[in-house]
């Protein structure tokens, strides 16, 4: 029985790297360009989700990639790509930010709290513990 020819993975790798490389536009026109929700298609796939992760933890498999993967590839690519990706991120995300905090900042500021003690105080920590309750109850509410 003949086996398949396959080109040298250097070779598939390079092609991979050229052609998804310098499909940005594609990639932006795809996204601008859908008439499908994708909030509507990803909250129909919440069942999906679920059985696949289940799955996956019960096969061990996010044990088995980590272990795979290892230390040096994370702090590699982290250090590599993070940096750059992160304060772009952090950048467009000022709005959605304040948006996504505005509660917490409101539940903190409305929290009566008791006054400041010298250093060690138990009053400190019920500074923290009121706000960190308020926090919570908003949390779990919401």
């Amino acid at each position: 029985m003949p086996t398949p020819t396959v080109r040298p993975l250097g070779t598939v790798a390079g092609k991979w790297k050229r052609r998804a490389g310098s499909a940005g536009d594609e990639y932006r026109q795809g996204v601008e360009g859908t008439t499908k929700s994708w909030a509507a298609s990803a909250g129909a796939a919440e069942g999906a989700y679920r059985q696949g992760v289940t799955a996956a933890a019960t096969a061990g498999r996010f044990g088995k990639g980590v272990a795979r993967s290892g230390d040096a590839k994370w702090k590699n690519n982290s250090a590599q790509k993070g940096p750059a990706r992160f304060s772009q991120g952090v950048e467009m995300a000022e709005g959605d930010y304040q948006k996504g905090f505005a509660p917490y900042h409101e539940a903190i500021g409305r929290t009566d709290i008791p006054q400041r003690g010298p250093r060690g105080s138990e009053s400190n920590y019920s500074r923290v513990s009121g706000i960190g309750k308020a926090l919570h109850q908003l949390k779990t509410t919401r």
